[in-house]
């Protein structure tokens, strides 16, 4: 084992992992291999590729059957389906949702776009995802309840809710986090969307609460642009369904609307796409495992840098394969990847540190600044690990 990681040595792991595959070696890719000609072909040939057609309810049923939820609700995208769920629990202006720091820019947006405010809390090593521990202290010292709400003594907002984020897919510690939100009345959502197919206790995201998928280009399963919320919860459901579908009023020809609402439906066309990836999803998942499988032997005896594993009791899909370093100037490294043509990244900059959010509140997050200094990710398409299944 060498005594210190050089990007020499993480150059040529890569490269042993991802071995003659075309140059640019890309972060991640769509793959296509089975109906998505014939399915969006067949929306063509009907005429029916907006939104009103067969596959949008088949996806939406396909959906909820593969993550065990009762309910799905697909939409145009990841975002817009954060949103929706947020401003159908009621949560706006007045109201603050507890999110990680380290996670892509959407989860703040869609509360901000909700009207609420994000308050930042702290990332764990193991997952990435929030610290339950850190999350319970922080929130005895600048929380209070009152009248059966969570208020935030600093900013006297009430804290309306807990939204962790899997990051990577790589669940985080839901049941501690789920406790937390019932001890303190808040509404628990798991922004999943980068999870999908990822299990905790053998159980899928998105069968036990509230979660929000993407099915944006580059994540496991695509349809071009695409989001989903599944739920157990049926009032819930037809409520943002309601709203999602610009609140008209059921009717063969009348254009009745009840209340100022949105337009996120999902096109047939998109829904057509995803119904095919949907059907090759399990072969997929064992691809991306088989991949991170192979990063991780690349890197077994080089120190300073590891694959972070899937955290015990939960199986991972691997969405992004997930590179921790020790002592290295990840701007000079990533420019020496990109140079032989590996298209690795950083992880997002903490959103905390952006200027829209840098007056938000928040935990102290060292944690998190720390960790995003010393995560890359890897080449991780399904194609890679698709010739180890």
């Amino acid at each position: 084992m060498t005594s210190t990681a050089t990007p020499s040595d993480i150059i040529s792991a890569i490269k042993a992992v991802v071995a003659d595959a075309p140059r640019p070696v890309h972060l991640h890719e769509p793959y296509f291999a089975g109906n998505e000609a014939a399915y969006v072909t067949s929306c063509i040939d009907d005429g029916w590729v907006s939104s009103v057609g067969a596959f949008v309810d088949r996806f939406e049923r396909d959906l909820a059957s593969y993550c065990g939820a009762k309910y799905a609700a697909v939409m145009v995208n990841g975002t817009c389906a954060i949103h929706a769920a947020l401003e159908t629990l009621g949560i706006g202006e007045g109201d603050e949702v507890l999110i990680p720091s380290l996670t892509f820019v959407a989860t703040a947006n869609a509360v901000v776009h909700a009207g609420a405010t994000p308050h930042f809390v702290e990332a764990e090593t193991t997952s990435l995802g929030m610290d339950p521990v850190a999350l319970q202290n922080y929130l005895h010292r600048i929380a209070a309840k009152e009248n059966g709400k969570a208020v935030n003594k600093l900013t006297g907002r009430t804290i309306a809710a807990l939204m962790p984020v899997h990051i990577f897919g790589h669940p985080c510690q839901v049941a501690a986090l789920q406790h937390i939100a019932q001890e303190w009345n808040l509404h628990f959502l798991e922004d999943a969307t980068e999870a999908l197919g990822s299990t905790v206790g053998g159980s899928r995201v998105g069968s036990t609460h509230t979660a929000m998928f993407s099915f944006n280009g580059n994540k496991i399963i695509t349809t071009g642009g695409g989001g989903a919320v599944t739920t157990n919860d049926e009032q819930f459901y037809r409520r943002l369904k309601h709203r999602t579908t610009t609140a008209k009023q059921p009717h063969a020809w009348a254009f009745g609307h009840d209340e100022v609402a949105f337009n996120y439906r999902m096109p047939n066309l998109n829904a057509a796409l995803g119904c095919a990836q949907l059907e090759q999803l399990p072969r997929l998942l064992l691809a991306k495992r088989a991949l991170a499988a192979r990063y991780r032997a690349a890197f077994e005896n080089i120190a300073g840098a590891h694959i972070l594993p899937e955290p015990s009791g939960t199986t991972s899909n691997y969405w992004l394969v997930t590179l921790m370093t020790h002592g290295l100037d990840l701007e000079s490294l990533l420019q020496q990847l990109h140079d032989e043509k590996l298209l690795c990244r950083p992880i997002w900059q903490p959103l905390h540190t952006l200027p829209m959010y840098a007056h938000h509140p928040r935990s102290d997050l060292a944690v998190t600044e720390q960790l995003a200094r010393s995560i890359i990710n890897l080449p991780s398409s399904v194609r890679l690990g698709l010739p180890y299944v």
